[in-house]
């Protein structure tokens, strides 16, 4: 590598050397470098697609859909933090359009009320609660907020924002994914 790369690597103590070498390749188009990010990878954009979806089809199509733009906007990614930070917040911010785009078109196709119907609970495996049967199962909007919230560890400014709401709202819909999971897993 030559000495501008170590420069950066060393300014940017967040990227190794290695994957600043294979993003640089990305960057310049190089397309075996990219499917092995894409394998390095996949596995974390589409576990944060399914929490943010709730459901695998559609988690594949928005996984795919972050891959996609990512090959168009790496060179965006400019080393100043990890790139699986990076990466989070792309994959988060084009799963959230992705829904948006999605619940448009279904609501156009079907006429659709703008309400989303309370979904069952999944059910219970003999004394073993599965959370994340129970997220998939929570409201859009509160799953979404309560994803990005709880267990991706955004602030609700920052969810506000990402989802074109109101941070009262956002609090809202975190408070009623809590009251829900709560109470589908009896602890109410």
């Amino acid at each position: 590598m030559n000495n501008q790369g170590n420069v950066v690597a060393a300014e940017h103590k967040f990227v190794t050397e290695s994957d600043l070498d294979l993003i640089r390749s990305v960057q310049n188009g190089d397309k075996r470098a990219y499917n092995i990010l894409y394998q390095e990878y996949i596995g974390q954009v589409y576990g944060l697609c399914y929490r943010l979806t709730g459901e695998k089809m559609l988690a594949e199509d928005a996984a795919q859909e972050v891959f996609i733009q990512l090959w168009r906007k790496i060179s965006n990614f400019k080393g100043d933090s990890k790139f699986s930070t990076w990466l989070h917040t792309v994959t988060s911010n084009i799963t959230i359009s992705y829904l948006r785009k999605q619940k448009g078109w279904m609501q156009k196709m079907f006429n659709l009320e703008d309400s989303v119907a309370m979904n069952e609970p999944a059910e219970e495996s003999v004394g073993k609660v599965d959370l994340e049967s129970y997220v998939v199962k929570l409201p859009e909007r509160a799953r979404i907020v309560f994803v990005l919230h709880a267990i991706e560890g955004y602030r609700h400014e920052e969810i506000a924002q990402m989802t074109n709401m109101a941070v009262g709202s956002s609090k809202a819909q975190f408070h009623r994914a809590k009251q829900l999971l709560k109470e589908w897993m009896g602890y109410e």
